[in-house]
């Protein structure tokens, strides 16, 4: 049987907590038992903290821990889970974990993060030079703070050697089920997937967020430009176009806009296409067809396949995930 060990920290996210450690604590038996067979636990789970003391978590429920942090000698898995309250707070308020997840890393534990959890190990430098991914509206912040880690947010799990991530929110789930794969195979993930009806096998978080670059720079002409092509998106623009429009040389704009936003002016505007996409696809019965149109696109195959590219999701299956029944 597998030792598991989950931190608890004040103001953690509690289903970070107890969900992925109820998923753990079931597997090879919630199945087993419904189908009347034999059911053997696969995973031993505990929850520690600090001094053993109880778990203060962000909707004010009250968890108590089973160990102190110094009485886990050795663990298998060790997981981090959600920071909901202040990230820069908690990680400085919980130095002693650091040493804490370097030592049972070097002991050969598998090291698991979930969500803005990824903070803790970035910042143990367990994430250097390592494949990583967290929640996507924490990436600016991440990539300023930890800009050695190679972090792809748009994937809901990475693995780089024994450090894993997991994504956004309630992505515990799509951890669990791969932790359960992982060690106990693909037949017992399933049977854990089904008999909690849960979907096996998400890869993306891209549908979830909102993918247009930020505006928190100080480049007032390009600034001035993103706030048109918020309101003109829809139009035919050209680089020659925006140039015109900043009053900048094709050559300046181009190098001042990927500075300001991270992107090139061509990916910002493709961006905002398929953010105004999602938003009508979320809240009318609009044609894809209608809806390529309408964002700026004359070419439908080309837009489907640029919507894929920047969500995971085809234009169908994002409006029959995010549309109201």
């Amino acid at each position: 049987m597998k030792k598991v060990t989950v931190l608890g920290f004040e103001y953690a996210f509690a289903s970070a907590i107890t969900g992925i450690t109820d998923l753990l604590s079931m597997a090879g038996v919630t199945l087993n038992r419904i189908l009347g067979e034999p059911a053997e636990k696969e995973f031993e789970v505990m929850i520690v903290s600090a001094g053993g003391e109880s778990i203060k978590c962000s909707n004010g429920i009250e968890i108590q821990a089973h160990k102190s942090l110094e009485e886990v000698e050795y663990t298998d898995i060790l997981i981090v889970p959600t920071i909901a309250g202040n990230i820069e707070k908690t990680l400085a308020y919980n130095q002693q974990v650091m040493p804490w997840l370097q030592k049972h890393h070097a002991l050969g534990a598998d090291i698991v993060s979930n969500c803005t959890g990824a903070f803790f190990l970035a910042e143990a430098g367990l994430l250097d030079n390592k494949q990583a991914t967290t929640h996507w509206g924490y990436v600016d912040m991440f990539k300023q703070r930890y800009p050695q880690v190679k972090l792809n947010a748009s994937q809901l799990i990475t693995a780089d050697g024994s450090v894993f991530c997991s994504g956004g929110g309630a992505a515990w789930l799509d951890m669990a089920l791969f932790l359960i794969d992982r060690y106990c195979g693909h037949d017992v993930a399933v049977a854990s997937a089904k008999s909690h009806v849960f979907d096996l096998g998400r890869t993306s978080q891209s549908a979830y967020g909102n993918i247009v670059s930020k505006k928190y720079h100080h480049d007032d002409a390009i600034q001035i430009l993103q706030d048109w092509l918020d309101l003109n998106y829809q139009q035919k623009i050209s680089i020659s176009v925006l140039a015109e429009k900043s009053l900048l040389t094709e050559r300046t704009l181009k190098r001042r806009f990927k500075q300001a936003t991270g992107d090139s002016a061509i990916a910002y505007l493709q961006k905002l296409r398929i953010e105004a996409a999602k938003k009508l696809l979320e809240r009318s019965q609009l044609s894809v067809e209608h809806i390529t149109y309408d964002v700026g696109y004359e070419d439908v195959s080309s837009f489907i396949r640029l919507f894929k590219k920047q969500t995971a999701l085809s234009p169908s299956a994002y409006r029959s995930r995010f549309t109201r029944c």
